[in-house]
């Protein structure tokens, strides 16, 4: 099925339970060479369990992991090419930025003067040149999350582990370093691996996202299909704001009773009597919240049998809305059949 000399990390029913927990119950997982890949889950899911056994910090209660077709199952963490970047950066604060740096290299006895070329490279990468001297005492967040990426890139890793590096960092900086993270990648072109639980980070940045829940694989797919066909109503939810219908109201909508997930950013509000196309679903109900939030305004609907809707619409300016859309109003919700996705729910 895969060809093995692009496979970077292979899962074969890999299992780790602590006593009774099932961290992680049977996983399933092939991660292709020079792949951004994310590991994406609430708290408790898996996800960083699976990181810490493709690092050797932790070893599975059964199954088999291979790095680049080479069974790794039990050994040591330092017996395997890979490094990890943490939260917590975990710099030597009494070492200079550049000493961080080319510390695997001076374990490795790599002479000063090359050690001193290839740290000077490294801070080109991570565009920090000239740093080295400093402490990391004297960097803001943002620039310590460098260096440890640095650190971890020196030692040219097949497999860079990344677990929640930017969660310390303010939205701003955050949204700055996805970007960064991702031209990084692309340029040194190697496998990253990224844990979060942030699904913003996950579609920014990853070529596919595993998505976790339970110790268990819910869907792998990009991010486009994540989004866009999410396979369960918990993918639904867990990656973006999704209307989910369901039972009577479903049947009313579509004809079908099968459970549907619907993004807010599809659907329009329209006056209540409005006709529409026999490729357009419609359903009526009465706003209830209004919230503006910047770029979009976001507006709850309750529908007449008894669910409610979340409506995304862009504030494009100058569009003087015919439709009185404040709250309290009756509407009618309208949105492409397409944009409908069948969800196959566990019975």
């Amino acid at each position: 099925m895969n060809n093995h000399e692009n496979t970077a990390i292979e899962f074969n029913q890999v299992s780790r339970h602590f006593g009774e927990v099932k961290a992680v119950d049977s996983v399933d997982l092939t991660i292709q060479d020079g792949e951004f890949f994310t590991l994406l889950g609430p708290s408790g899911s898996g996800k960083t369990t699976c990181l810490r056994m493709i690092a050797g910090f932790d070893h599975p209660t059964s199954g088999q992991i291979k790095l680049h077709g080479r069974d790794v199952t039990n050994l040591p963490a330092y017996d395997r090419e890979v490094n990890t970047v943490f939260q917590d950066y975990a710099l030597f604060p009494h070492m200079s930025v550049g000493e961080n740096i080319g510390y695997g290299l001076m374990i490795r006895k790599v002479p000063k003067s090359e050690r001193n070329r290839q740290v000077r490279a490294m801070l080109e990468l991570v565009q920090l040149p000239g740093l080295e001297h400093r402490k990391p005492s004297q960097l803001s967040g943002g620039q310590r999350q460098r260096v440890a990426l640095a650190r971890a890139l020196i030692n040219k890793p097949k497999v860079l582990l990344l677990d929640e590096p930017l969660g310390a960092l303010d939205l701003k900086l955050r949204q700055q370093m996805q970007v960064e993270l991702k031209s990084i990648q692309h340029e040194v072109g190697i496998t990253f691996i990224f844990v979060t639980h942030d699904q913003e980070e996950a579609l920014t940045m990853s070529d596919r996202i595993a998505v976790f829940d339970m110790g268990r694989i819910v869907q792998t797919g990009t991010p486009s299909e994540l989004y866009e066909r999410p396979r369960t109503s918990f993918v639904a939810s867990f990656v973006g704001t999704s209307n989910i219908l369901s039972g009577e109201t479903a049947q009313k909508i579509t004809g079908s009773a099968q459970n549907i997930s619907v993004r807010p950013e599809k659907i329009r509000l329209v006056a209540p009597e409005t006709e529409t196309a026999d490729s357009f679903c419609a359903a009526d109900g009465q706003v209830t919240a209004v919230v503006y939030a910047g770029m979009i305004t976001r507006y709850t609907v309750a529908l007449a049998h008894g669910q409610t809707m979340i409506v995304a619409e862009q504030n494009l300016d100058d569009v003087s809305k015919s439709v009185a859309t404040s709250r309290g109003k009756q509407v009618r919700l309208i949105w492409p059949c397409s944009a409908n996705n069948v969800l196959q729910d566990p019975e």
